[in-house]
């Protein structure tokens, strides 16, 4: 674990290209296996960080698990190729490949979310006198919502909050659930956007 920290953190070791370099450090992580239970979770997590650190994206949004679980087979045989055989390239090529199909799906993603949020914010400045930007942006910050996440980010009392969303449950702009003694709102749309990958 030492020598992979070093690796990690130390660019004077190895000049390497960052995502060749990534799928190094992924490859050695999972055969170090330093933990009983996560090392996959903990695993791609260090990718995200180590795209971070090398500043290829700022916000910790490249996933690599579902490229990696939709492609187990040939992730478990190239691991393996590796250790027994040393071969590298089917290895790196398989790791670019997917974050270059996790980019694009992501970027996909974006979209879709930013012209929902648009058809939204279009439909409430239509037809509802409560719209706000800060409400909007209250129905995309999670795909759920409840009445103290409207008191705290649109500035108005519990009274109003719960009329607003009970409003929006009404017409199905969300669908309004009852958990223990509270109600949470969620916006179907875009649960299914982020559900759906």
């Amino acid at each position: 674990m030492a020598n992979l920290e070093k690796y990690i953190n130390d660019a004077e070791i190895c000049d390497y290209d960052p995502l060749v370099k990534m799928a190094v450090i992924h490859f050695q992580f999972e055969s170090i296996h330093p933990f009983y239970d996560g090392n996959g979770r903990t695993g791609r997590i260090i990718n995200i960080l180590y795209l971070i650190l090398q500043k290829l994206q700022s916000l910790p949004v490249l996933y690599l698990s579902s490229y990696i679980i939709k492609h187990k087979s040939d992730y478990y045989r190239f691991l393996q190729k590796v250790r027994d055989e040393n071969l590298w390239e089917d290895w790196i090529l398989f790791m670019i490949r997917g974050i270059e199909e996790t980019a694009r799906e992501t970027i996909d993603l974006i979209i879709k979310i930013k012209g929902l949020i648009l058809n939204y914010k279009h439909h409430l400045r239509a037809n509802y006198k409560f719209y706000s930007q800060e409400l909007l942006n209250n129905l995309f910050k999670h795909p759920y919502t409840k009445i103290e996440f409207v008191v705290k980010d649109v500035g108005v009392s519990r009274l109003t909050a719960a009329n607003y969303l009970n409003k929006l449950s009404d017409d199905k702009m969300l669908r309004k659930e009852k958990l223990g003694t509270g109600n949470y709102y969620i916006n179907e749309q875009l649960f299914e956007l982020l559900t759906k990958r």
